[in-house]
């Protein structure tokens, strides 16, 4: 199976040309990894003779993909202009993330519902795009996952189970995040919204 193949298996039709020839024109080694419930993808500058690398999880459905892989090739970007000298997600990676992505919201690769969401997440750029809840509730329409339960299904009391095994107990809802007591711990921990859980009957 080719490069051009094996893209097709994780992203829209209409951009598998264009992420190909980034992956060439930047000298890429793309990595799809098994899902990380801590992040979607990530970036590594070269090192000891290695590429630029770029990782995104397996099981994003194909726009949560291209999305990703686009977070993850700003920071190429903004390695190549500033180094080490940019912060991660300041103006410089904010201004290349959304150079890259806006051309695609005139080339309407994106579905209805979908668009006014990935323009609307392009004013307002977050360091992750799971930190902007509308847009990450949008794209899990387009999961072909089961119904599933999030930590903002639940109330505060009710307990459910994270990385299979970790118990937690929601405490209250913060503005943007849930705040939560891991039971064996004793430690309280930050939950977005939309993770998924396994509640505790």
């Amino acid at each position: 199976m080719n490069g051009k193949e094996i893209l097709s298996e994780h992203l829209p039709e209409k951009v598998v040309n264009t992420v190909y020839n980034w992956i060439i024109r930047y000298k890429i080694h793309l990595k799809i990894t098994r899902s990380r419930s801590s992040k979607l993808g990530d970036y590594r500058p070269p090192a000891n003779g290695q590429p630029h690398r770029i990782t995104v999880n397996h099981d994003l459905n194909p726009y949560a993909f291209f999305i990703t892989f686009v977070h993850e090739l700003a920071h190429l970007l903004t390695y190549k202009q500033y180094g080490r000298r940019a912060k991660a997600h300041g103006r410089e990676w904010k201004s290349n993330y959304r150079r890259l992505l806006e051309p695609f919201l005139e080339k309407n690769i994106f579905p209805d519902n979908l668009q006014p969401m990935v323009f609307q997440h392009l004013q307002n750029i977050k360091a992750s795009s799971q930190a902007d809840v509308e847009l990450t509730r949008t794209l899990m329409l387009f999961d072909e996952k089961g119904q599933q339960t999030f930590v903002e299904d639940l109330q505060p009391g009710d307990r459910f189970i994270f990385q299979g095994t970790r118990e937690f107990e929601i405490i209250t809802r913060m503005r943007k995040r849930y705040k939560c007591l891991e039971l064996e711990t004793n430690r309280v921990f930050l939950f977005q919204p939309l993770t998924p859980v396994e509640v505790v009957k």
